[in-house]
């Protein structure tokens, strides 16, 4: 196994709660009113602002030119070091997508101040607890804003493709490696993080005899491994989700995060320790099968 089955549990656990609160932020963004008048699924503003206005059937371009832009901008940061730009951006992605999460749940600016607050914690005073809850609903604020700009055809398409750069990143260029290793590094990591022994620093007591024989005692901190699984990972299942949610209904969009966990499963089970490896294609194979698994049932029901 790649992670110890306590860590994997527990990772997988997370994995699987945050596809579930994203669908539920999805599905309070929803405008059951209009919906029912028009036949269509018709979303709500957003508490940010308009959506990008994208056609559907090519929106997955859209999202593979900000992946690669985005990527490239995030290499150039780590490259020469400018990590205050990389807290600021990081800040503000934070705060826009946990605005939208909560926005999904109570008012707008309630959600503002509340995003705000844990966005600094997060980013300045950064622990495992704070970084991992903030994980779960991070991504439903994003998808909330992606999953009304897709249909089946473009979402398909974008797990295809995404999962072909994830395999390239990982396996050939392996840039990806390198802005996994630097986010970690810089405390400033997009994704779960759990680490083997609870706390975002370990520190051990030890007892060193001096010349005049007396004992003193120092604090010497060790590395402690941490199991990790990138945002895209998270988020890129989570719209494939909600797109089923908007097209084809809430049951069946809530069948696709156990597949897509199947997928995550089957990697961490067979993957081996200290090796890294592209999590999408297994988890788009899931997604997939989990849709076929909806359209047999559809069949019958």
């Amino acid at each position: 196994m790649k992670h110890s089955l306590k860590i994997t549990i527990i990772m997988l656990t997370i994995f699987l709660l945050a596809q579930f609160i994203g669908i539920g932020i999805i599905y309070n963004y929803i405008d059951t009113g209009k919906s029912l008048e028009t036949g269509e699924t018709v979303f709500k503003e957003l508490p940010i602002g308009e959506r990008p206005p994208v056609e559907e059937g090519t929106s997955f371009i859209f999202i593979i030119l900000a992946v690669l832009i985005g990527t490239g901008l995030l290499l150039l940061i780590i490259k020469y070091n400018w990590i205050w730009i990389w807290k600021i951006w990081f800040l503000l992605a934070v705060v826009i997508a946990l605005t939208i999460a909560g926005t999904a749940f109570m008012k707008a600016e309630i959600a503002l101040v509340l995003a705000l607050g844990f966005a600094i914690w997060k980013i300045f005073k950064p622990n495992v607890w704070v970084q991992n809850i903030t994980e779960l609903f991070i991504y439903g604020g994003l998808a909330a804003i992606f999953v009304p700009m897709f249909n089946m055809w473009s979402v398909t398409i974008l797990l295809v493709l995404i999962s072909i750069y994830d395999a390239y990143a990982v396996w050939k260029s392996k840039h990806m490696i390198t802005l996994a290793k630097s986010q970690t590094k810089a405390k400033i990591f997009a994704g779960l993080m759990i680490p083997y022994t609870l706390g975002k620093n370990v520190s051990k007591t030890v007892k060193k005899k001096i010349k005049d024989k007396k004992k003193t005692t120092k604090k010497v901190s060790i590395k402690v491994r941490t199991a990790v699984l990138g945002g895209g990972d998270i988020a890129f299942p989570l719209i494939f989700a909600g797109v089923i949610l908007k097209e084809i209904g809430l049951w069946q969009a809530l069948i696709i995060p156990f597949f897509a966990l199947l997928g995550l499963g089957i990697l961490m089970w067979k993957g081996k320790e200290k090796k890294f490896y592209p999590a999408m294609p297994f988890i788009s194979a899931g997604c997939f099968l989990g849709l076929g698994i909806i359209y047999l049932l559809g069949l019958f029901i």
